[in-house]
């Protein structure tokens, strides 16, 4: 008998796009008017497969060179992407706004991380090779503020749907849209065979409930399940945000069945009681970002000897192709797309499983760069240079043990942890060849470190069976052992062959797409804490 998924979820998170608003001014513009000062307007654009498109426009201001644009321009943000930007500035002299027929007086480009990271993101304005001016630019999140609907509840007495059981009940969370239907917004798991089912406790973002809309109706729906997908309705509740925020432990209410309710003698289907409910404000990544919370870069790389001798072009290692090998892919994907919310730009890196000079001892854990007091590389070109050099200077060896690493940066986490602010949060990118020698000492690491500030990214590289590995990426079930288990998930896991046929940006989307809410988990529901302090909130004055 087909089996329910254990638990259905809401829809994937990437239904929901985060829209940034950009907030513009220039100063010292370069004059290209004879009989008055310039009349300058900023044009935004997105790069894509090395085209340029429009993606918004400022107002055109008369005769200044130091504007501060009023007409923000509304990008999509999206953090697991390099989001190249460019802004150009030009001189329009008549009320056409065609940027073919104007002056142009400088322009900059650069990525829309680097703008939400930095509070205020100032540069000069490149002006055909020559300075022209400088640009400030300040992001701003729409609907920043957010709040989480917290909630458990129980059925009673639901109605008997299975002829040889009882029922299979889950329910749905739908939101009224603007054109009166409903869209779905959250689903819980399904539990079988019960008419008084308890489900597991729920987080649903009311902006994805209700628009953040305390008066937008909500749809509470119960269903039996059934194997051929003809989910049978046990019965509906209408409601809002707002009566959502009277509820209490207790409160009750009914399910009516639409065809039912007009029978003689019909009550309801069942009764939904209230367990626990608690509405909190929860802050979302940007806030965090822009409150001055880093991302600290981190990476591990396997040099075991399984990847074969790296003086054969068939060695993963193997350095002299005119194809980057695949550690130097990961490694430069990831990093391009965290480098932005580094400021420091200097990035602990390490090695696992070699031979080192002169002992030639087996070291599960060491300084890419040889430096053992001091592992930061600067730059991602810096981690590469590290690695090309070290892999030129170690013996690969084994096991493959990557418990060390990851304890080590749960200690650099702790650290971060202990002072009570969203600050300092650390991403690990682990590269692998192989199946992890020391998996129970590696899982025991992965669940100490979720309660800490930190993520752990693991890509396989080369062409092994990962299975085993999929254990640890904690999207389906909760990562377990010995009667422990994770706080919250940490980890993702992807073979590199799964994209190698692909562009190194569609790996790093997808290894990165879990990070901003694995950080917001982290601050909001284990540390409770919000940013540090409020970003910018409005236009530069």
């Amino acid at each position: 008998m087909q089996q329910p998924p254990p638990s259905w979820g809401p829809p994937p998170p990437g239904n929901m796009v985060t829209k940034v608003d950009l907030t513009i001014s220039c100063e010292g513009l370069r004059d290209l008017d004879i009989l008055s000062k310039s009349d300058p307007i900023c044009v935004v654009f997105s790069f894509d497969g090395g085209k340029r498109f429009e993606v918004g426009r400022t107002e055109r201001l008369n005769d200044t060179l130091s504007p501060k644009f009023q007409k923000e321009v509304t990008v999509d943000y999206r953090f697991e992407e390099v989001q190249k930007l460019g802004f150009y500035i030009f001189d329009i002299d008549d009320t056409s706004n065609d940027i073919n027929q104007a002056d142009f007086l400088g322009k900059c480009e650069c990525h829309l991380g680097q703008i939400v990271s930095s509070g205020t993101y100032k540069h000069s304005l490149d002006y055909n090779g020559k300075a022209g001016g400088s640009i400030s630019i300040q992001g701003q999140e729409q609907s920043g503020m957010q709040r989480t609907l917290k909630l458990c509840v129980k059925g009673v007495k639901l109605d008997k749907k299975d002829f040889f059981g009882k029922s299979d009940p889950y329910l749905e969370f739908h939101r009224q849209t603007i054109d009166g239907s409903f869209a779905l917004a959250h689903r819980t798991e399904v539990i079988k065979n019960t008419l008084n089912p308890t489900w597991k406790p729920m987080k649903i973002n009311t902006r994805r409930l209700c628009d953040n809309n305390a008066d937008t109706e909500i749809k509470i729906i119960c269903y039996d399940w059934d194997s051929d997908g003809s989910h049978d309705l046990i019965g509906e509740y209408y409601t809002t945000l707002a009566s959502i925020e009277q509820w209490r432990q207790g409160t009750t209410f009914q399910l009516v069945h639409p065809k039912k309710k007009e029978k003689r003698g019909y009550r309801n289907s069942g009764e939904i009681v209230v367990e626990q409910v608690e509405l909190k404000r929860e802050f979302t990544f940007l806030e965090y970002i822009q409150g001055g919370c880093l991302l600290n870069f981190v990476v591990g790389i396997d040099f075991t000897g399984s990847n074969g001798d790296p003086r054969d072009p068939s060695s993963l290692h193997y350095l002299m192709s005119s194809t980057p090998n695949q550690y130097t892919q990961a490694i430069t994907a990831v990093g391009n797309v965290i480098q932005d919310y580094d400021a420091d730009q200097l990035y602990p890196a390490f090695g696992f499983g070699a031979r080192l000079p002169p002992t030639w001892q087996v070291s599960h854990q060491f300084s890419l760069n040889g430096n053992p007091a001091d592992p930061n590389c600067h730059g991602i070109g810096g981690i590469l240079a590290a690695y090309h050099q070290c892999i030129n200077s170690v013996q690969l060896y084994g096991p493959t043990n990557a418990s060390p690493i990851i304890n080590n940066v749960a200690a650099m986490a702790r650290e971060a942890a202990r002072t009570q602010q969203a600050k300092d949060y650390y991403i690990l990118l682990l590269l692998t060849d192989g199946i992890l020698t020391d998996m129970a000492q590696t899982i025991q690491g992965i669940i100490s470190a979720s309660e800490l500030p930190m993520s752990v990214i693991i890509v396989g590289i080369g062409d092994a069976d990962f299975t085993d590995m999929e254990r640890l990426d904690g999207d389906d079930k909760v990562l377990s052992m010995g009667g422990r288990k994770a706080k919250r998930d940490i980890v993702q896991f992807v073979p590199f062959a799964d994209f190698k046929n692909g562009s190194s940006a569609r790996l790093a989307a997808h290894v990165l797409k879990e990070i901003p809410q694995q950080v917001c988990d982290m601050y909001n529901d284990v540390m409770h804490v919000g940013p540090m302090f409020q970003p910018f909130q409005g236009p530069m004055s």
